[in-house]
Formats: C-alpha cells, sequence, structure tokens
C-alpha cells in the first residue's frame, strides 16, 4: 500500500480526505493552509487542480481524523472563497491514484 492516503500517521490516528471547491484565484490556498497552521493542524497531502475553465479549484487535503477535524471544517466553511467541503473517508480514490502514479515513476 504506497497511497499517499493510507499512510498512517506515527500516533496511529486515521486518515480522512476532504475535497473542497474553492473559488480560483492568488491567495485562496494559502488562507486554506493558514487556518490549519494557525491551530496546528497537519496536512499530510494536498492537490489542487483548476475546475470550471479556471474559474474555481478543486482542493483535495488528506489530513489526521481527530476530534478536531469537525471543528475545523467549520472554519473552512466560513472562508469567503470556499464553495463547499466534503468529506471522504482513507480510501477516496484521488490519493490513490496519485499514490499509483509516483510509485510508478520511481521505478
Amino acid at each position: 500500500m504506497n497511497s499517499i492516503a493510507k499512510i498512517h500517521h506515527p500516533s496511529g490516528a486515521p486518515r480522512a480526505v476532504l475535497e473542497l471547491d474553492v473559488n480560483n484565484h492568488a491567495g485562496v490556498m494559502s488562507h486554506i493552509v493558514g487556518l490549519f497552521s494557525r491551530r496546528a493542524y497537519n496536512v499530510e497531502a494536498i492537490l489542487c487542480m483548476p475546475v470550471d475553465a479556471g474559474r474555481t479549484s478543486r482542493i483535495w487535503l488528506a489530513v489526521d481524523e481527530d476530534a478536531r477535524l469537525e471543528q475545523m471544517i467549520r472554519q473552512l466553511e466560513k472562508l469567503e472563497d470556499v464553495l463547499a467541503v466534503y468529506r471522504h473517508g482513507p480510501d477516496h480514490e484521488v490519493f490513490e491514484r496519485v499514490g499509483e502514479f509516483f510509485s510508478n515513476r520511481s521505478q
């Protein structure tokens, strides 16, 4: 299992994948990761791609699933440029596919 989403944190904490639809302009990613940073909440992996002809972006975050996650989601939903937040389990296919890509490149 070489997927980013399945790598377990040394603490053994389970993972969650957050999928965010956001407005696509300078500074949005900084606001999102700043929210996590200010609360000392680690983000294990980030993937971001423009969608909707570049007007919006989709961001996936692999994070630890702990007691603070619900509060983090509520805080994300309050950010002006965040249009939607979806919570997925650790087996979400986006990080599975990215993990396969990186493991295949190293061979």
